[in-house]
């Protein structure tokens, strides 16, 4: 009866497993590409200064790329880190302007035109396949900064550099004409890339240092072992 029974259970624990494992993950990229794509027009349909600023957050270019890099880091595998990366955003970019198109938002003090969904096809299949071309590339490097050390490291960099020259150019192209809100949240954003910067080079240089005296402190300790 006991051998009759592992059969089944051992498939199930298997089964389980690989749902966990794999496929879990999976779809919660892609939910999270979903919300991405979402949250920008969405948040530029409410008339407030905190919600006019997360629709600029999340409409800006390096919030995509570090998305993209998230999800490449997430995964063991360069290729799947690829692939997902890729895919999910080439998917937040299909709800991106999905959403857009059923739910316009205009000015304050204008109408929506009738023809806002004008031209939906082209754009999702021009920006999509961009979004699937750079995700690639940026899902790649999302996988490599998981690598130890100095090797790593220029990668793990690279989403706050991102941030910091994207919002430097905005914050001179559209502060003048845009207002405060703009400027503030370009400026915050900048402030943050730069500590971001800082402290992942600062842990670089702890860890480098703790690992370089490590091997000395072991042969101090076995010194004063041996002499005992």
């Amino acid at each position: 009866m006991l051998g009759f029974g592992h059969g089944p259970q051992k498939r199930d624990i298997l089964i389980v497993h690989f749902l966990r494992t794999r496929v879990t993950p999976i779809v919660i990229v892609f939910a999270a590409g979903v919300v991405l794509g979402v949250m920008g027009p969405l948040m530029g349909k409410f008339d407030n200064e905190i919600c006019h600023s997360a629709a600029l957050v999340f409409s800006g270019g390096w919030t995509w790329a570090c998305f993209a890099f998230l999800v490449g880091f997430s995964r063991r595998s360069k290729i799947e880190s690829t692939l997902l990366a890729s895919s999910a955003l080439a998917v937040a970019v299909v709800v991106y302007y999905v959403f857009k198109s059923v739910f316009p938002a205009a000015p304050i003090g204008q109408v929506v035109s009738s023809g806002s969904g004008d031209g939906l096809g082209s754009r999702i299949f021009v920006w999509g396949i961009a979004a699937f071309a750079f995700g690639a590339p940026v899902g790649l490097f999302g996988n490599i900064a998981r690598t130890h050390g100095i090797g790593g490291l220029p990668f793990r960099l690279l989403i706050p550099l991102t941030a910091f020259i994207e919002t430097s150019a905005r914050l001179g192209a559209e502060t003048p004409s845009q207002g405060d809100v703009v400027e503030f949240t370009w400026n915050a954003i900048r402030i943050a890339a730069s500590a971001a910067f800082l402290a992942v080079l600062l842990h670089e240089l702890i860890t480098w240092r703790a690992e370089r005296e490590a091997p000395g402190e072991d042969r101090a300790d076995n010194q004063t072992v041996t002499g005992s």
